[in-house]
């Protein structure tokens, strides 16, 4: 695999790997500041901080997608790894490749 440049994609996918769970986990931590913002402001039953809460649960809303939109691309992403790795894992040096076996029906 070293000579058609695998462990070079190995280290990019790591790397967008690790970039994405990054975002994710910093979201995350984000949201858990809106949450405890949100419980205080609700127990001080003041009307302001009951207001204020209609914003920072659309930023929590927002916040929610984006962690969604982040598993999806990573789920997207590593099912193409498994497909790369695992074509290039079919074909054997006698170009014959690996049969599938099927069951009776």
């Amino acid at each position: 695999m070293e000579g058609n440049g695998g462990p070079q994609l190995d280290g990019k996918v790591m790397q967008t790997f690790q970039k994405s769970f990054g975002q994710v986990q910093h979201i995350l931590d984000r949201n858990r500041l809106l949450i405890n913002q949100i419980n205080e402001n609700h127990e001080s039953k003041i009307p302001d901080n009951l207001s204020r809460n209609v914003g920072l649960i659309r930023e929590l809303n927002n916040n929610i997608k984006k962690v969604v939109d982040l598993y999806s691309d990573l789920s997207s992403n590593f099912s193409k790894t498994v497909d790369v790795n695992s074509s290039e894992g079919d074909s054997r040096s006698d170009g014959k490749g690996l049969q599938k076996r099927t069951r009776p029906g």
